[in-house]
């Protein structure tokens, strides 16, 4: 039998509140994700626990019978947990799931401006892909969400259920390596063939980057050498030399300033991108209310890294 500890819990105020909807809510996770999270522990237990059939719900006999190992197992483990730490538990840290670019170059940055406005903010911060970041987010599984603003709406999140803050305005350069004489080694103003180190085809950086080349004759020119999702990976083969790359100017501020990288073409190849902070609405969870409430009295831009 595999049980996760979050599904006692889950059940034990299920039973105390008899609703699914109160208490999603005194669990901090969206409705749909804590009646998933319910029928995982019936299929675990191979039983049915809850009588869904009426209002308020009702727990099955053999619901009945389970609560009580289920309550003794989370006081238990409470128990047990809070002997071995043996002092209160700290401020409870935030879960913040990000986009890799936005983790590794943007985050660190940002989130220590933003403590000189707040005060200290323990977080989490788990890197992933724009695509599993938003179905963390409406699983609920995360706190808040920091990724790219997305103009053609493909991430399909409702802005009442899904509220975001503005914390950036960046830019994406094409760059290259430069010659010995300090000129791009891979130039878009040039008539050849180009190697081009794209972004894989699901990737949110590699969709923006695409729609500057849509309608372009140079995307013709482009012959792709190399592909990845992140764009520190293509940063890196920039670097060795392979080819040229569209980066988001945080990431290759340091590179061009030193000189080791040079933007491949003018600003008309440039393409705007903007960040924003995402909760979930349905989520009631205090420290991220407080924070949200905390950060819609900053100055605007003092929220901007």
């Amino acid at each position: 039998m595999n049980l996760e500890t979050k599904w006692l819990e889950d059940f034990v105020a299920l039973a105390n509140t008899r609703s699914f909807s109160a208490s999603a809510r005194q669990r901090h996770v969206t409705q749909p994700a804590f009646s998933r999270r319910i029928r995982a522990l019936e299929q675990a237990v191979g039983v049915t626990l809850v009588d869904r059939s009426t209002t308020p719900i009702n727990l099955t006999p053999e619901g009945q019978l389970f609560l009580i190992t289920a309550r003794n197992l989370v006081e238990q483990l409470n128990e047990c947990l809070g002997h071995l730490r043996g002092v209160s538990m700290a401020r409870e840290a935030l879960d913040i799931v990000a986009a890799h670019s936005l983790a590794l170059s943007f985050y660190p940055e940002w989130i220590s401006r933003l403590q000189e406005g707040l005060g200290e903010l323990p977080t989490r911060l788990v890197a992933m892909n724009v695509g599993e970041a938003i179905h963390v987010l409406r699983e609920g599984n995360c706190d808040l969400m920091l990724a790219y603003h997305d103009p053609y709406a493909t991430m399909q999140l409702d802005a009442e259920v899904f509220p975001s803050f503005s914390i950036g305005q960046v830019k994406m350069l094409p760059v290259s390596l430069p010659d010995a004489k300090g000129r791009p080694r891979f130039s878009l103003d040039s008539k050849d063939t180009i190697p081009y180190l794209a972004y894989t085809q699901g990737a949110f950086l590699g969709r923006s980057v695409r729609m500057l080349l849509k309608n372009d004759p140079l995307r013709l020119r482009l012959r792709t050498v190399y592909e990845t999702a992140m764009a520190e990976g293509l940063k890196g083969m920039v670097l060795q030399g392979v080819g040229l790359a569209w980066i988001p100017d945080f990431c290759v501020r340091e590179e061009l300033k030193n000189g080791r990288l040079v933007r491949a073409g003018g600003e008309k190849w440039d393409v705007p991108l903007e960040i924003r902070l995402y909760r979930c609405s349905l989520v009631h969870k205090p420290g991220v209310e407080k924070l949200w409430r905390q950060m819609m009295k900053l100055p605007r831009d003092f929220l901007q890294a």
